[in-house]
């Protein structure tokens, strides 16, 4: 065993992490310096507690890491830009939000001259992968210390390691493990790790508390949202406040199943309503305003940025070409989209935008048309026919 004198461990307050903080001290005579990295799924309630708790179980120092609007611009921005829904569902809402504390744990680290850094994830999970991948970039020279891990500990061990050092909390585990964040709410139980049960509305935070509909405005600039039925907010603002508006209909939940970056099947559920609403609202005004082709290659190249994002690799050069590539398409993302809100579910009415391609002066679809003529079209289909009859006539196909 190597001696550490600092150890920087990345701090939730859960009972993992709250085992590493004394197994550390003992097992490496060490500092320990615990580090939160808030990107906006704390209350500052929430943070305060969780900054005491470090210090009654031994934190030498406790620091929390204000992330969020850093997090907005350089992450939750490109996944609207690019309607990123893993395997069509989840908006990868905590998942996005580890890479992102990962890298401001290793640059904290390195700030404050660590030995090591320490995370508590287990050996089960994809978490363990994205702060080992990003440390391993960001502070190649730290070494990664994981107990929980690398002990294979069960829970009721680390109970019992924390009663031995006098610190005897409630640890019974609640039915549901909640995880909650800006772009949304992850929510893990007995029913997630079936194949045919459905998470019980009780599984969810946020009850369902309004049943009459109500319409609302979602404004985008760039493909940015700015703001609520006229209401200028800044995106950070504007996400909690949609939040807000839409969890009362109890809209965005949903169970994501998919593949682990270890190759395991996966199954959670989540509730993330500003996520869905601005996702769905930004890609029905992207119908509107791109071309054919631009959309198709957004697709393309979207699909392949939330998967990167998902398995850790967001420090891969190419994610800085993915989102170069998505901004410059946002030029004319530009509008005013109507969205019906209603218990558990929400519609898409229509748009109003100034780059409505829709408004052009060629013609209605199925309608008439203002810019060519019955024969231009006869001469168009004919040439386009020209490949296929080619292929037909070589290939001798009846």
């Amino acid at each position: 065993m190597t001696k550490k004198k600092n150890i920087v461990l990345a701090f939730s307050g859960g009972l993992d992490t709250s085992y590493c903080v004394p197994y550390l001290k003992e097992e490496y005579q060490a500092e320990i310096h615990t580090v939160l990295v808030n990107t906006g799924g704390f209350d500052q309630k929430e943070l305060d507690r969780i900054e005491q708790h470090a210090y009654s179980l031994g934190s030498d120092t406790h620091q929390t890491l204000h992330r969020t609007d850093d997090y907005y611009n350089k992450i939750v921005r490109f996944m609207i830009f690019g309607n990123v829904l893993k395997n069509n569902t989840y908006p990868l809402s905590v998942s996005s939000e580890r890479v992102f504390q990962a890298i401001a744990i290793a640059k904290y680290a390195l700030e404050v001259g660590a030995d090591a850094i320490a995370h508590g994830s287990t050996g089960a999970g994809n978490d363990q992968v994205r702060f080992d991948l990003v440390f391993n970039v960001v502070a190649p020279d730290l070494d990664i210390i994981t107990p929980i891990r690398d002990q294979q500990l069960t829970r009721e061990e680390e109970v019992a390691f924390l009663k031995d050092h006098n610190v005897d909390m409630d640890w019974s585990e609640a039915k549901y493990s909640i995880n909650k964040g800006l772009w949304g709410t992850s929510v893990g139980g007995a029913e997630t790790l079936t194949s045919d049960q459905p998470l019980p509305g009780e599984a969810y935070p946020s009850p369902l508390e309004r049943e009459d509909p109500q319409t609302i405005s979602l404004t985008f600039k760039n493909g940015e949202p700015v703001s609520i039925d006229d209401e200028r907010l800044d995106p950070v603002e504007l996400i909690r406040s949609l939040d807000k508006i839409g969890s009362e209909y109890a809209i965005g939940r949903d169970i994501h199943v998919g593949d682990t970056i270890i190759g395991i099947k996966g199954r959670v559920g989540f509730e993330a309503a500003a996520a869905m609403l601005i996702i769905k609202a930004h890609e029905q005004l992207e119908k509107h305003v791109l071309t054919k082709w631009q959309l198709y290659w957004k697709n393309q190249l979207s699909e392949w940025y939330g998967m990167m994002l998902h398995e850790g690799q967001y420090l891969d050069p190419v994610m800085r070409n993915i989102e170069a590539f998505l901004s410059d398409t946002q030029s004319t993302v530009n509008g005013s989209v109507s969205i019906k809100l209603s218990p558990y579910r929400f519609e898409i009415e229509g748009i109003t935008s100034p780059n409505d391609l829709m408004n052009a002066k060629f013609g209605d679809y199925g309608e008439m048309n203002n810019a060519w003529s019955g024969e231009d079209v006869k001469g168009f289909a004919k040439i386009l026919s020209n490949q296929i009859n080619i292929h037909q006539s070589v290939n001798n196909h009846d």
